[in-house]
């Protein structure tokens, strides 16, 4: 069921539906907070430029953690693959 969950990201209260948890959606938001933050400290002082650098950023880290799980589960199956093939040759033995 949808509840609606008040955050503020940037100096914005933004009211948001949603199915999740309120403390995760508060904790996604914080992180979004501060990402844009850290952007305006450094001399990004535009909020919506902060906020497309820091969706930028955040797309970044989606997408290298996206591609270590593809070649962590690449190294799970090869190594699966391997202790099973030793396995086998051990029980023909």
């Amino acid at each position: 069921m949808k509840q609606s969950v008040t955050v503020q990201i940037a100096g914005l209260r933004y009211a948001l539906k949603t199915d999740e948890d309120d403390r995760w959606v508060k904790q996604v938001a914080a992180y979004v907070d501060e990402r844009m933050r850290e952007l305006q400290k450094r001399g990004r002082p535009d909020t919506q430029a902060a906020a497309v650098l820091a969706a930028l950023q955040i797309a970044e880290e989606l997408f290298r953690e996206r591609r270590n799980g593809r070649e962590l589960r690449k190294r799970i199956r090869e190594k699966s693959q391997s202790l099973l093939d030793c396995l086998t040759r051990e029980a023909r033995v």
